[in-house]
């Protein structure tokens, strides 16, 4: 066992072999010197810098990754709520596929004739095909016949995971 004095006095004892002490116990022991000590303060300090502004990167693109999918949702938001506030005289059913033209003053409007109900020369400027989902949002009709692949995505994650699927 040896024994070291600490800047305040008290005396810290190291229990093990001389050759594991955190502190010289020999006057044969290497010296420790200050500008070596300074050094790999530094290069710690160098380090520790390097680490934290690597986290921070990227907790910088994942918030511009986040700012760019909110854009987004507050986009499709926008148009939804244009697609809902747009004229219908007709009672909107899910599962149905409206079309849109826009009258002359500018004002959108839903009917059940397609443009090629209409010849292919509707009265109005027709504007796009859109299909009420049971939640009430509106699906492009040219995406509405691409099947959905979350179901079949969130099956294969359950049985990676070692779950069945609901059924």
């Amino acid at each position: 066992m040896t024994e070291k004095e600490t800047p305040g006095g008290a005396v810290a004892f190291h229990h093990g072999p001389d050759h594991s002490a955190p502190y010289p116990v020999s006057r044969l022991a290497p010296a420790f010197h200050s500008p070596d000590l300074a050094a790999e303060v530094a290069r710690a300090e160098a380090m520790l810098s390097a680490r934290t502004g690597a986290k921070l990167r990227v907790i910088a693109d994942q918030i511009k990754a986040l700012q760019q999918e909110a854009r987004k949702v507050l986009d499709e938001a926008r148009e939804e709520q244009s697609l809902s506030q747009a004229e219908c005289a007709f009672k909107r059913i899910p599962g149905k596929t409206y079309h849109l033209y826009r009258k002359a003053d500018g004002r959108p409007f839903f009917s059940m004739l397609s443009p090629a109900d209409w010849g292919g020369h509707p009265p109005q400027a027709f504007v796009g095909s859109y299909r009420l989902e049971s939640d009430y949002s509106w699906t492009p009709a040219d995406g509405a016949g691409r099947a959905d692949d979350t179901g079949d995505l969130v099956g294969q994650l359950l049985r990676i995971g070692g779950l069945t699927a609901p059924g």
